[in-house]
């Protein structure tokens, strides 16, 4: 039957007149049911555990005057590096000055009735036991001039260690009470980072102790810190309040880059060997465990229980319930029920895992 060119257009416009919820639809291509199955592999993998942690100095001290007195000089300036032994500040401790003026003087009166005794003594006038008497005074007086000089002595305050001068607390000419804190220094040439480690972390880490610990810092603003770490103590006792126990790690630090006080993360990696992975999309939890479908020789399809060892980006390191023979579900697991048999297509794992975004090293 031949229909007019007339009786087309009326179609037309007749059909564009209906509104669009009363147009029919189009029927949607079937979406096939054939899924893509895949194997765990075994490969060496870096397992990677990071810990916010807290930068120190080695050495960080308080510097404080010894006597009290007027801080004569200051020697040094904020952020200066010093050496070990240079002068830092001169406090003139007015009491200890006279005492030591007045201890010299006594020395040196007892030491002038020493030499005139020894005379008299050489002429035989006074018996040796005024000699020994006079000299005994006379050890007397010099010992404690020397204790005075020795005190006078604190007033010159040196560096203890090569290090970093903080903040100055006081201004040339202030009054300094004894004990009071006029800087701070740090040494800063290797530095103690401090994090703290759960239990369960810290079996792990014993266990594995033998195996070589690659231990990295990470700084604040995300870069990698240039030099390696190692792990150098363990705390004796666990905060039973966390569950935690602090660990340190001593990090060179040869351009001076790292200052007391930084955070930053931790990272500890070392290589599992042989380790069982899948891609994490394979997997689906139920609760607070994860579930894999594993196909068997029939192509049914089974719901089976996974434990994780570790999370790694894109990957599952598989601790036990899965074996390297196993085939798994992939792709397609919302139209997988357990104890149905599926149609699947199987792709190899080093494919697989070639195109995830962590790469198994």
């Amino acid at each position: 039957m031949k229909i007019s060119p007339a009786l087309t257009s009326i179609l037309l416009l007749t059909a564009l007149s209906f509104p669009a919820c009363n147009r029919p639809t189009a029927v949607p291509w079937e979406e096939s049911h054939i899924m893509l199955a895949t194997s765990p592999q075994v490969k060496d993998v870096t397992l990677t555990h990071r810990f916010v942690c807290q930068i120190h100095s080695r050495r960080h001290i308080e510097v404080r005057a010894l006597e009290r007195g007027y801080l004569e000089a200051i020697q040094v300036k904020e952020g200066q590096q010093v050496k070990e032994g240079e002068v830092l500040f001169k406090v003139m401790p007015i009491l200890y000055q006279k005492k030591a003026d007045a201890g010299s003087a006594e020395a040196k009166l007892v030491q002038l009735d020493y030499n005139y005794t020894k005379r008299l003594y050489e002429k035989k006038v006074v018996s040796e036991n005024e000699l020994l008497l006079r000299e005994a005074k006379l050890a007397k007086a010099q010992a404690e001039a020397q204790l005075v000089v020795a005190e006078l002595n604190f007033a010159t305050i040196k560096a203890p260690f090569d290090g970093i001068i903080d903040r100055l607390s006081h201004q040339q000419g202030s009054l300094v009470e004894e004990g009071e804190v006029l800087t701070s220094l740090s040494d800063n040439s290797v530095m103690w980072v401090y994090f703290n480690v759960p239990e369960a972390r810290y079996l792990d880490f014993m266990s594995n102790r033998h195996r070589n610990l690659n231990v990295e810092l990470m700084l604040a603003n995300g870069r990698m810190f240039d030099q390696p770490g190692k792990l150098a103590a363990i705390e004796a006792d666990f905060n039973n309040e966390t569950g935690t126990i602090p660990f340190r790690a001593d990090f060179p630090n040869p351009n001076r880059l790292l200052r007391n006080g930084e955070t930053g993360t931790i990272l500890i990696s070392r290589v599992e060997k042989d380790a069982l992975i899948i891609p994490q999309r394979a997997t689906f939890q139920i609760l607070e465990n994860q579930y894999v479908y594993v196909v068997d020789k029939d192509k049914v399809a089974h719901q089976r229980e996974i434990v994780v060892l570790h999370e790694l980006e894109d990957i599952y390191v598989i601790k036990k319930g899965l074996e390297p023979t196993d085939k798994i579900i992939l792709e397609g697991m919302r139209r997988v029920h357990d104890g149905e048999k599926v149609d699947y297509e199987y792709r190899a794992p080093i494919q697989v895992n070639a195109h995830l975004k962590y790469h198994a090293e």
